[in-house]
């Protein structure tokens, strides 16, 4: 499937491995360690299920002080450490190596703490996305980054991975709703960068800590932004005769200066095996759908859907649906976030992630299309179209 070659192990380390294991739980006596056959295959592969590897152990610390015990004793006996959340990304940044161990911070999972003055959150970072939204919604107040795994995934693993979502498309993706970091160096420094609101006085260093997938350092703990929560949102779900139609239907949206909150993109094989999945209404006829979402007064979306709709019909949709309840969208979403699991359901399935100019969204998806017809492969196409970020499975 890949020509990746992974490099071999450290065969010393390999021969220490009972004893690292020892010495671990000497150092983290709260963290959860797992050392057997069976449950350190759970942990050989992040959703990037191509590339496995079986980690030499797996360590659940269950604080700040634990992770720091453990980084410091890697570095100093050349023990590799591979940081990991609740393993739902797709780009290989949990993957193991034989001769690390998998650091995995899912037991460190409480939300410190809901400021809703400072309209701030502090959170473990193996909180998950979704959790924090839980945590603040009784005061007025949601996260915004959501990518389709929010039920699963980590705060640790967004930060690492700069997860962004459909809601990126207006609220920005992670590293726009990150205010602090607590974090571990390498050597079990545990350092504290950023502060509780936007402008933090020192170097702003999380740009560069967001994105890195752990290389620099664990991140433990995370200050992230809430916003207010909406008076009300509603999508709005059209369909095409042609995947260009839709993608030439996105460009003119926003060069319209019209801001949705979020625009998905789902092709004919994605519709179908959404369809089947989760019976949202889509539109079965279509070769492409997109999912336009509004939020703001009721007038305000009315007014807002009214404009997208005009805006479609210059791309002969062949079906218009607005959602006219909370349940409605609440299952064209549902749909919508299932689509990876619903798909896997069908075939095993490499996924992409890239983001492209709107202006070549229409040239890039028949690229796509004739690059899997030469090579006989199927390919469903479902993404975040608002920004271009691109997911060929």
């Amino acid at each position: 499937m890949s020509t990746v070659t992974l490099p071999d192990p450290d065969r010393v380390v390999l021969a220490r491995r009972n004893e690292v294991v020892k010495q671990l739980k000497k150092l983290a006596p709260q963290a959860v360690m797992i050392a057997d056959l069976e449950g350190r295959r759970t942990f050989e592969s992040d959703a990037l299920a191509a590339y496995r590897r079986l980690p030499l152990a797996v360590v659940l610390p269950a604080s700040t002080e634990e992770v720091s015990a453990i980084l410091r004793f890697c570095n100093e006996n050349h023990v590799k450490v591979v940081p990991r959340g609740a393993g739902t990304s797709l780009c290989g940044g949990a993957t193991p190596l034989e001769d690390s161990i998998v650091l995995c911070l899912s037991r460190m999972n409480k939300i410190l703490e809901i400021d809703a003055a400072n309209r701030v959150a502090r959170v473990e970072a193996g909180s998950t996305n979704i959790s924090i939204t839980q945590a603040a919604s009784a005061q007025g107040f949601f996260y915004a980054p959501d990518p389709s795994s929010q039920v699963a995934c980590t705060v640790g693993g967004n930060i690492a991975t700069n997860s962004g979502g459909a809601h990126c498309l207006k609220y920005g993706v992670t590293v726009n709703n990150l205010l602090a970091v607590r974090m571990v160096m390498m050597d079990g420094e545990i350092v504290d960068f950023g502060g509780s609101h936007l402008d933090s006085p020192n170097y702003d260093f999380l740009p560069l800590i967001t994105g890195s997938e752990g290389q620099l350092g664990v991140v433990t703990e995370a200050s992230v932004r809430l916003l207010a929560a909406p008076e009300g949102a509603r999508p709005v779900l059209i369909g095409f005769d042609s995947a260009q139609a839709a993608a030439s239907c996105v460009a003119a949206i926003i060069a319209s200066g019209i801001v949705p909150v979020a625009i998905e993109f789902m092709d004919r094989p994605a519709i179908h095996v959404c369809e089947h999945f989760v019976p949202a209404g889509y539109p079965l006829d279509a070769e492409a759908a997109l999912i336009v979402e509004v939020e703001g007064s009721e007038d305000e979306i009315e007014y807002l859907l009214e404009k997208i709709e005009d805006i479609a019909q210059d791309y002969n949709p062949i079906s218009t649906r607005r959602s006219q309840s909370a349940e409605e969208s609440a299952l064209i979403w549902k749909g919508r976030k299932a689509a990876f699991g619903a798909i896997g359901q069908v075939s095993d399935y490499m996924c992409m992630d890239g983001v492209i100019p709107l202006s070549a969204l229409s040239a890039a998806l028949e690229g796509v299309s004739q690059i899997c017809r030469k090579y006989r492969f199927d390919v469903a196409n479902i993404f975040h179209a608002g920004d271009g970020n691109l997911h060929p499975l």
